[in-house]
Parts: structure tokens; sequence; C-alpha cells
């Protein structure tokens, strides 16, 4: 999959679960939670995909690990930045993040098989 397909399909997945996820819990408005969910994601996808395409000529079983390392960490970066643009404290945003990018990844493993 080239890089603007999977950048509309992580987008058209994780907008809806991020603006499902922090409107439930009194986030300010579905535009700005939304809007949130759409920068976070233009901030670490690119620099995911990067980094996971150089990670791809690499052996299965090494590749693995540093894929599961990269989303991690994708995850604790878009779960603070989503934190700082909507003024959110506590775990929520990170649990956001977290169920965004695991349904962003299945979505995409989904399409790829």
């Amino acid at each position: 999959m080239s890089y603007p397909p999977a950048l509309a399909l992580t987008l058209a997945v994780e907008v809806p679960v991020y603006v499902a996820a922090l409107t439930a819990a009194a986030a300010p408005g579905v535009r700005r939670t939304a809007a949130a969910a759409v920068l976070v994601n233009l901030v670490t996808h690119p620099l995911l995909w990067w980094f996971l395409g150089r990670a791809a000529a690499l052996p299965g079983a090494a590749y693995w690990p540093l894929f599961a390392g990269a989303e991690s960490a994708v995850c604790l970066v878009e779960g603070a930045l989503v934190a700082r643009l909507l003024r959110l404290r506590g775990t929520l945003p990170y649990a956001a993040s977290a169920a965004a990018n695991a349904a962003s990844v299945l979505a995409g493993l989904l399409v790829l098989t």
C-alpha cells in the first residue's frame, strides 16, 4: 500500500475512535476533537511510515518487535499531544490513543491480507 491510501485509512479509522472516546468523556466538542485527532496523525504518521519502511527490509523476526515499539511510541506521543491540544488530564487521552491506533493497525492488517 502506498502512503496516501495508508494515511487515508488511518484517518478514517482513528478519527472516529478519538471522537467517540474523548467526546463521551467531556472533551471540548466533536469538531475540535476530530481536528486534534487529524493533527496528531499528521505529526506521527509520516515518521512511523518512514521508520517502518526502513524496518521492513529486516527479517520478520526483527521487524515485529520494532513495529510494536514504534506503535507504542506513537500511542504515547499522540496521547500527549491530544492531552495538550484538548487540555485533558489523566490517562484518557492515552487510552483513546491506544484504542485508535489498535483499530488502525487491525484495519491495516485486514486490508493487506
